[in-house]
């Protein structure tokens, strides 16, 4: 990669020129990177952002245009990628690298919702955490900032450590591994090894790990790894236990062995506002993480209880008619099966569940739905919709369920035999498109 370039791009970020990927939504002064896809190539748009306001447009194919804010390179992805490097080796502020299977969204909200009360915090926006949305982060550093941290996602062999050779984290967590993208990773083991590639960017620079003590997976893959422990065993640093699920998620914790600025002895209750059991591992990651860094107790306390889940992930929706459990951000065999575990004890009859397909499952997707349904079989549920065609592939006849071709077709039906005074569970990937059904429960 062409250094001046690097650093001429960099000169410009420096002094406040915001990244835009976008023509549709150019910001006064941005600089313009045409990204391609399979179905969009921003080089066609670079004109249509300087004449927006764009300050330069960095290309990777010709242009019809002589113009010095034109910025030619070979590959405008890898020049952004690389920009984000450059651009993250210029701060020295602790970087916390978060990822998983499931709930690594929900914990970077609740760790930057914690970490923010005593510091200014750089977090990613939304779930942006692969290959474009991590340098896009990492380009949002400023003077100002004292800790970022960076969600990495992956649905491919290598790509943690990808994400990792950019962010370039001091501290690491994985909230848990399981069976998620299957179609591009082909087997769990692979996903081991992708997801632990943070540990090792972590490790080799003598970094920290927050680790589940309880899982044992990712206690034997942090190894010998200087680590911060949390979860319900006592032998951990943080510990703590569930109080309540009435319906929203209660846990007492304390402090077992001192760490950052924690005391030994220290306790407490936090009352949080999200459902679900399996977010006792994402509340004691968001604590554990606060309090390592200094956060007060009473202000991490406040900070968790204060945070409300949004984008379709754990809400909890009363309408008047029914009460809905809407988690259909994302879904796979795992977070599934949880949700299901969970929704057992939300609430009372009559219940109801709608799931949809889960996706990127490959070889092992009608294997893995299969299950599903024989999770649900004998289960005290009034009503279980399916929708979508690996359910549809995989149901039998005898099966006490209905199944759906798409979310559409379940919104007709439901809207046909609408539902009254029902507790109602709403998952799938994000893909099948769930929350759509809310309008006729």
């Amino acid at each position: 990669m062409n250094r001046q370039l690097l650093e001429n791009l960099e000169l410009l970020v420096s002094k406040g020129h915001p990244i835009c990927t976008d023509s549709r939504q150019v910001e006064q002064g941005a600089i313009f990177f045409a990204l391609k896809g399979a179905s969009f190539n921003g080089n066609q748009f670079a004109l249509q952002a300087l004449e927006k306001g764009c300050v330069a447009a960095v290309v990777d194919e010709k242009v019809p245009l002589q113009d010095e804010r034109i910025i030619e390179t070979t590959d405008v992805l890898h020049t952004l990628q690389q920009l984000s490097l450059f651009h993250r080796k210029q701060f020295t502020l602790p970087v916390i690298g978060i990822t998983g299977s499931n709930g690594k969204t929900t914990t970077k909200e609740l760790v930057h919702a914690v970490l923010a009360t005593t510091c200014k915090t750089l977090a990613t926006k939304g779930n942006l955490n692969n290959h474009i949305g991590v340098p896009l982060t990492l380009l949002g550093l400023k003077p100002e900032h004292q800790l970022a941290i960076i969600e990495m996602g992956a649905n491919h062999i290598g790509e943690i450590g990808e994400l990792s050779a950019l962010a370039l984290p001091d501290f690491g967590i994985i909230t848990n591994i399981g069976k998620a993208h299957l179609e591009g990773f082909g087997s769990l083991e692979n996903i081991v090894k992708t997801k632990t590639e943070l540990y090792s960017s972590v490790q080799s620079r003598n970094g920290k790990l927050f680790v589940n003590g309880d899982n044992e997976l990712l206690m034997h893959e942090a190894g010998l790894a200087k680590s911060i422990l949390y979860g319900r065993k006592p032998s951990n640093l943080c510990s703590g236990l569930i109080i309540g699920e009435n319906p929203f998620l209660s846990i007492s914790f304390r402090v077992n062995l001192p760490f950052g600025k924690a005391q030994k002895g220290l306790a407490g209750q936090i009352h949080t506002r999200l459902v679900g059991a399996y977010n006792f591992e994402n509340v004691m990651a968001a604590l554990t993480i606060g309090l390592y860094f200094g956060v007060t107790p009473e202000d991490a306390t406040r900070a968790i209880e204060n945070y409300s889940p949004s984008n379709s992930r754990s809400q909890l929706i009363n309408n008047g008619r029914n009460r809905i459990l809407l988690d259909a951000y994302n879904a796979n065999p795992t977070s599934m099966a949880a949700a299901i575990g969970n929704f057992l004890a939300f609430g009372k009859p009559p219940k109801a569940v709608i799931l949809g397909d889960m996706l990127e499952m490959g070889d092992q997707s009608r294997q893995e739905h299969r299950e599903i349904i024989n999770l649900l079989l004998n289960k005290p549920f009034r009503l279980i919709i399916l929708v979508g065609s690996e359910f549809k592939a995989v149901a039998k006849p005898s099966d006490p369920v209905m199944i759906f071709d798409d979310v559409q077709q379940a919104s007709l039906w439901l809207k046909a035999n609408p539902l009254q005074d029902y507790n109602i569970l709403v998952k799938g990937s994000r893909g099948i498109r769930m929350e759509k059904v809310l309008d006729v429960l």
